[in-house]
């Protein structure tokens, strides 16, 4: 699943990270034009990404998702 989001803060990206690490699956990030894909749970990696646009949240994990779509109500 595909999960667009815009993060407002360090610890925002800090909480996705968090959440990709406590997941069974995978959880990347890819920027919006999927010209780079970053494992979630690398926190190093994450620096290649401009979160002053929406990523997009890849992942089939069903807690990950949860998680996401609960922060966007």
């Amino acid at each position: 699943m595909v999960i667009p989001v815009q993060f407002e803060s360090i610890e925002e990206i800090r909480a996705i990270q968090r959440l990709a690490c406590a997941a069974d699956e995978d959880v990347f990030l890819h920027s919006p034009d999927n010209a780079i894909m970053v494992d979630a749970k690398s926190f190093i990696g994450l620096f290649t990404l401009d979160f002053s646009k929406p990523v997009n949240v890849v992942t089939e994990s069903p807690y990950v998702i949860h998680q996401l779509t609960c922060r966007k109500t």
